[in-house]
């Protein structure tokens, strides 16, 4: 069985870099992110970064489907709401130069239920809901691996459907369901596997009422992305250094506990 993980994203900073650094806090660096968690965050970052000389404006999108092209475009310097896999789709789509310099958080979905109090309590042949939309398939699918109730080809990867499962240790029935109606099936299945936005709708928090949640290191760890012409400039070091400084670590913990993770 293969469990997934994601690697630490490294930056590198060259030391011709470092004469430069107060040269490129000159500027105000624009940050778009989409609302509640992200903006809070980034502005934690931004209380950070301003100690060390880098100005930031945190831009916050109501639609963040339009995030990356605000990127591309130059209304923004950097970006932080989706994770490699949804900046890969995008890059591919619309031929953006984008790219992730380092992760931020993890989002993680989670195993609800109101019949169980862990998994060791789930029987034979039960129903389970999971996403019905491919990409939300396939987290729930790697989920359920790595608690070793299912197993995939390797190959299916980010990409695995119910035609990829190998093995179904428990006879689990899965049911394919909208992800607005996840909630509404916790009365009639053994558990639904429901993401991080929908939960939060419903007042679910993963490390509070979740059977299970994803790791931090989770292949849909968020990342931070700028245009491929200013991945080497040295505020990019800067504000990474802001995000994963230990203010920001302590910041996440005390406002979310695990409910958002950090892969860093």
């Amino acid at each position: 069985m293969k469990r997934y993980a994601i690697a630490a994203l490294a930056l590198s900073v060259l030391p011709a870099f470092l004469p430069v650094l107060s040269h490129a806090a000159s500027r105000t660096i624009r940050v778009g992110v989409s609302s509640s968690a992200q903006a809070e965050i980034m502005n934690e970052v931004r209380r950070v970064a301003a100690t060390e000389g880098l100005a930031l404006d945190v831009v916050v999108f109501d639609q963040p489907s339009r995030i990356d092209a605000a990127l591309a475009a130059k209304q923004i310097d950097v970006a932080s709401f989706e994770d490699e896999a949804a900046l890969d789709a995008q890059r591919k789509l619309h031929g953006y130069a984008l790219t992730s310099v380092a992760t931020t958080v993890t989002f993680p979905v989670a195993l609800y239920s109101r019949k169980l109090t862990n998994l060791a309590q789930l029987q034979r042949g039960a129903t389970i809901a999971i996403p019905d939309d491919p990409a939300g398939t396939a987290r729930a699918l790697i989920l359920l691996q790595n608690e070793t109730l299912l197993t995939f080809r390797d190959n299916a990867a980010l990409h695995a459907t119910l035609a990829d499962i190998t093995s179904n240790r428990l006879h689990l029935k899965i049911r394919r369901v909208p992800r607005a109606r996840l909630y509404d099936t916790l009365n009639s299945v053994a558990f639904a596997v429901i993401d991080s936005d929908t939960a939060a709708h419903s007042g679910l928090r993963p490390a509070r009422d979740g059977l299970s949640f994803e790791d931090a290191r989770s292949p849909y760890a968020n990342v931070l992305t700028v245009r491929d012409s200013d991945r080497h400039n040295a505020w990019v070091a800067q504000l990474v250094a802001a995000y994963h400084s230990n203010d920001v670590a302590h910041f996440i913990l005390t406002r979310y506990q695990d409910s958002v993770r950090r892969p860093w």
